[in-house]
């Protein structure tokens, strides 16, 4: 996808180029004692590192970002007291504390909120940093995770937060159990008659927290049936947006594009706030917040036809893999798309793909817009990626656009702009590995979106047809149907825009309407 006006287009390139160790635990048998007795002494040594977990002392032992913590009288969970955070547009009100935790030992760490996207993590473990949150709670919910410590960790911050423009959280008898880092203890919180359970008039024991998935900002749930848009950080001629403004239509907004660091690997995102009329990152992470909290999804894709981004070795990759990561907990993306027009290797994106992956836990996005070229066969790089990462990938949405005539998967040649060319190239992927729900048609919004390869949405729908039900196809017709598509992608939501929306009002109910 290109950053500059339209119409033009530069050629691309077609080259192709591109534990956890577990740490054994010496156990010293003394006489006849048992093993069973050792892991008995050990469990009943556990404690909960938090301090002041029930904010019965006010926020003494926590501090929270620009002020906006508090401690209320109601609602709590248990004692008199529970943690209010005052989530803005601008702050997403997180309050923090450093506990007191043992190397190479594992902690399981639990809470109790109330509120929309109310988050419990911790941070400088030492190996893997969790978090785990909740799309919305109007009563006491229980958040809860693990972790384990480094060799040398000796302190750990733990938080809770809400989310941009979410409104306010609530927090109350957060337990970090373990073994005792040199902290101590305060007495565990006898929770009272809770809100959660009102009909109770005598105190509810708090149920044993159990380990979850850790995952990073909220997952927008992608449907079955999805439509792909990509919005641009840039101006380049096309109606300048807002996300906010990306219409409805759209179930994945990709936001283009993250940039090369002099870090190899690496990537960074600044927001061009300049040229996209005074747009602030308050007013970004909120919008996006917002989407998501529309069951959207939003991801921040890595590239263009002028990203240079390498990818080549471990360090590289480990790179690649955090940098996406930061960017995912700083703005709130749902993950990640590969949009590399210059060649990357299977190998290491492969590795940094599956890392970031499981960084970001469950709810982890992952698409991917190749070229045409990319996809001939399953030997290219591209190609052998996507099935590297088959089992985290979301979407492949292939460009059907600005490169000439190709091969389809019957071996005949067919020229860009018509059914056939969607139909036979979707061919290649759908017979080469990928699931059906993995692969989309990725197509111009207009005829300012490519240098070429624009097709009406008539056309894009009348492949989505061919391909789902076996209807409006052209002289290439697949040999079976594939109903569980996953749907169609366009460059972009800004050309979109400039067209009146024409091609997500006409390709948008047309996907969501497949069988």
């Amino acid at each position: 996808m290109d950053r500059a006006p339209r119409p033009h287009r530069s050629p691309r390139s077609l080259l192709l180029r591109k534990s956890w160790i577990g740490v054994a635990t010496a156990l010293v048998a003394a006489g006849a004692a048992s093993l069973t007795a050792m892991a008995t002494n050990a469990s009943a040594a556990d404690i909960n590192v938090a301090k002041n977990a029930g904010f019965e002392s006010g926020l003494t032992g926590w501090t929270c970002t620009g002020g906006t913590g508090s401690v209320v009288t109601s609602p709590v969970h248990g004692g008199s007291s529970a943690l209010k955070g005052a989530a803005s547009s601008s702050d997403n009100a997180q309050c923090s504390q450093t506990v007191a935790v043992q190397p190479n030992s594992t902690y399981t760490m639990s809470g109790w909120v109330q509120g929309n996207y109310v988050y419990l993590g911790a941070s400088g473990t030492g190996t893997t940093d969790v978090s785990t949150w909740t799309p919305g709670a109007t009563g006491w919910t229980q958040l809860s995770t693990s972790f384990k410590t480094g060799a040398s960790t000796k302190s750990v911050t733990i938080y809770t937060h809400g989310w941009y423009g979410q409104g306010a959280y609530y927090a109350d008898d957060i337990t970090v159990s373990g073994p005792d880092g040199g902290g101590g203890t305060d007495p565990t919180p006898t929770p009272t008659a809770s809100t959660s359970n009102p009909s109770t008039p005598t105190p509810t024991p708090t149920p044993t927290p159990t380990p979850s998935s850790t995952v990073t900002p909220p997952a927008g749930s992608v449907p079955k049936h999805a439509v792909t848009g990509y919005w641009q950080n840039f101006n380049n001629g096309a109606t300048v947006q807002k996300i906010s403004d990306v219409p409805s239509a759209y179930d994945i907004i990709a936001v283009s594009f993250a940039d090369a660091t002099t870090t190899p690997g690496a990537v960074s995102f600044t927001l061009d706030s300049a040229g996209l009329n005074g747009y602030t990152v308050a007013q970004f992470k909120a919008d996006i917040a917002a989407k998501q909290a529309a069951g959207k999804s939003v991801v921040i894709s890595i590239g263009g036809q002028n990203g240079t981004i390498s990818v080549s070795d471990s360090a590289s990759a480990t790179n690649f893999a955090n940098s996406v990561y930061s960017l995912m907990q700083t703005y709130g993306f749902n993950g990640v798309d590969i949009d590399l027009e210059n060649g990357l290797n299977s190998t290491y994106m492969s590795q940094a793909l599956k890392s970031l992956a499981s960084k970001a836990g469950s709810g982890f996005v992952l698409t991917m817009a190749p070229q045409t070229i990319d996809m001939q066969s399953t030997s290219g790089e591209y190609f052998k990626t996507a099935l590297a990462v088959k089992d985290i990938l979301t979407v492949v949405n292939m460009q059907y656009y600005n490169s000439g005539s190709m091969l389809g998967c019957d071996g005949k040649v067919y020229s860009q702009g018509s059914v056939d060319f969607l139909t036979a190239l979707a061919c290649i992927q759908l017979e080469g590995g990928l699931a059906p729900s993995q692969v989309g048609i990725g197509v111009p919004a207009s005829t300012s979106g490519a240098g070429s390869g624009y097709v009406s949405p008539s056309v894009v729908n009348a492949a989505l047809d061919c391909l789902a039900k076996g209807t409006s196809c052209g002289s290439f017709k697949p040999s079976k149907t594939y109903p569980g598509l996953r749907g169609a992608m366009t460059w972009s939501t800004n050309w979109d825009a400039s067209s009146g929306n024409a091609w997500s009002n006409a390709v948008g109910p047309h996907v969501h309407a497949l069988p």
